[in-house]
């Protein structure tokens, strides 16, 4: 058993200290980039503008023959890249495949400094993170850094959903989890071979309303990762790290997107992953509470007073507990506010 107090020491000499609490940032969405396709790099600085994270990705959607030029093409664009309030991350490449060290080693070294957040894939348990954890350290004591790299987990596996609430709190560097829809449904052994979003076979059908059970039956779809989201949502929450949905992979189905992400946001979700521009734009409208909604919370606040008791407002009746449920879409839209200056006067705040 580990000293509790222990836990927020370096685990190098000359690593620097850990960090006791994980600033809650814009993470409305996760942008993922290929460092190694040049018409993507030259976009990086555009796109990073929009963004509240912009990721280099170095593992699935890169080609074995690629995964050098990824590597050194995000060394080149964090380098040259003024990113200004949009964090930096990403993902590198599984730890049992022959890449993941030199990625850490190479990024670590020459541009640590930059990156916020390190991605992991297919993170089974706390021992994955322990492992990453100790050779960050290690890393940034030999690159002379003074601030401590995150990690952000995917959940992909079975074994890593059976484990996730150990895996939250594995490390004080933990940033968050991301849904693995793709990687989780192949070893689960689902029978989708869609990435995220709902399938029309998974329903629930209404009762038959005669003889003939062909008639009147209207079918609903349901959602095949509610279960795992919610979750995940706990693991974090009680972690105090943020969960974020992972990609919808169809990009032409916008609606779909935008139900699958407002899912997750109803859920506890901070953000989703974004494959291409159009599904920033969902993203950040999904996860900004709508100025509605702030209106309502500012009237709750302001009516509760001290959060005790209880008031009704347009019939409805409001108590300590739902000042807290208002209280916590206030503080989102603050902290969007300072980045968004729509938003700000959207909410008057």
């Amino acid at each position: 058993m580990r000293n509790p107090r222990a836990f927020l020491r370096p685990l190098a000499v000359g690593a620097p200290t850990p960090n006791a609490d994980i600033e809650s940032r814009p993470s409305r969405m996760i942008h993922f980039f290929d460092p190694s396709n040049p018409k993507m790099a030259a976009k990086v600085p555009q796109i990073a503008a929009q963004t509240d994270i912009i990721l280099g990705n170095l593992e699935d959607a890169v080609k074995t023959e690629m995964k050098e030029a990824a590597r050194l093409g995000f060394v080149e664009i964090a380098k040259n890249t003024d990113f200004g309030t949009t964090q930096l991350w990403t993902r590198v490449n599984s730890l049992d495949s022959p890449w993941v060290l030199d990625d850490m080693i190479t990024l670590i070294t020459e541009v640590g400094h930059k990156i916020d957040v390190i991605m992991i894939p297919k993170v089974e348990g706390p021992q994955d993170i322990h492992y990453v954890d100790r050779l960050m350290a290690q890393l940034e004591a030999r690159a002379g850094l003074t601030r401590p790299i995150k990690i952000h987990a995917i959940l992909e596996t079975a074994e890593g959903v059976a484990n996730v609430e150990a895996i939250a709190a594995a490390s004080p560097r933990m940033q968050g989890i991301s849904l693995g829809p793709a990687d989780l449904a192949a070893s689960r052994r689902m029978k989708t071979a869609r990435v995220g979003g709902g399938h029309p076979d998974y329903l629930v059908r209404q009762d038959p309303t005669g003889e003939d059970l062909t008639v009147g039956r209207e079918t609903f779809q349901q959602d095949l990762w509610h279960y795992t989201i919610a979750r995940m949502v706990d693991a974090c929450a009680m972690n105090d790290i943020l969960p974020f949905y992972g990609p919808f992979g169809d990009i032409k189905d916008v609606v779909a997107c935008e139900d699958q992400f407002r899912n997750a946001y109803l859920l506890g979700c901070v953000g989703a992953w974004s494959l291409h521009p159009v599904q920033i734009e969902i993203a950040k409208r999904v996860f900004s509470p709508s100025p509605e909604a702030i209106a309502h919370a500012k009237r709750v606040v302001e009516a509760m007073g001290d959060g005790t008791g209880a008031v009704m407002i347009d019939g409805k009746m409001e108590d300590d507990a739902s000042c807290k449920q208002n209280l916590v879409m206030l503080d989102l839209a603050r902290m969007l506010a300072e980045r968004d200056p729509e938003l700000a006067a959207s909410y008057d705040l």
